[in-house]
């Protein structure tokens, strides 16, 4: 099965910031979309008609967030995604992996663009308390 992959560096003392940033409401919604709610079996990521929800598999405080998708586009739906953080100096490394995709399709072309893109606004979000979560993410698709 394919995974998407992605490794970013956090200008950060410690993972403590990356971490909640991973694990609070706040912080999910400052850097992936607005439209987050908690609940305490499932975190619901919206994005305008569609969205994700979300199950927490593993929590390791600053070192391991791992979620399982329980709904959203057939795609993803049994899919995990995991954050892994260490230490590196002044820097935070977050390895990044969607795993478990059944086929490399062309929506998970576009969804490796958009995870780039939101680690991004993740990293924008601890270095400067400010992200780019939906809907003033970038877009790099219009989809009909």
């Amino acid at each position: 099965m394919p995974d998407i992959l992605h490794s970013v560096g956090i200008k950060s003392p410690s993972p403590d910031a990356t971490y909640r940033a991973l694990t609070t409401r706040d912080g999910l919604a400052g850097w992936w979309t607005t439209d987050t709610q908690v609940d305490p079996d499932v975190i619901r990521f919206r994005f305008g008609d569609g969205g994700f929800d979300i199950e927490v598999l593993e929590l390791e405080p600053a070192r391991r967030v791992l979620w399982e998708v329980v709904g959203g586009p057939a795609e993803w739906v049994g899919t995990r995604i995991e954050f892994v953080l260490r230490q590196d100096g002044a820097m935070t490394i977050v390895l990044f992996k969607h795993a478990g995709w059944r086929e490399p399709v062309e929506f998970m072309h576009q969804c490796s663009t958009k995870w780039a893109l939101f680690l991004m606004s993740l990293k924008a979000l601890v270095e400067t308390g400010s992200g780019a979560p939906w809907p003033d993410d970038v877009k790099v698709r219009e989809l009909h």
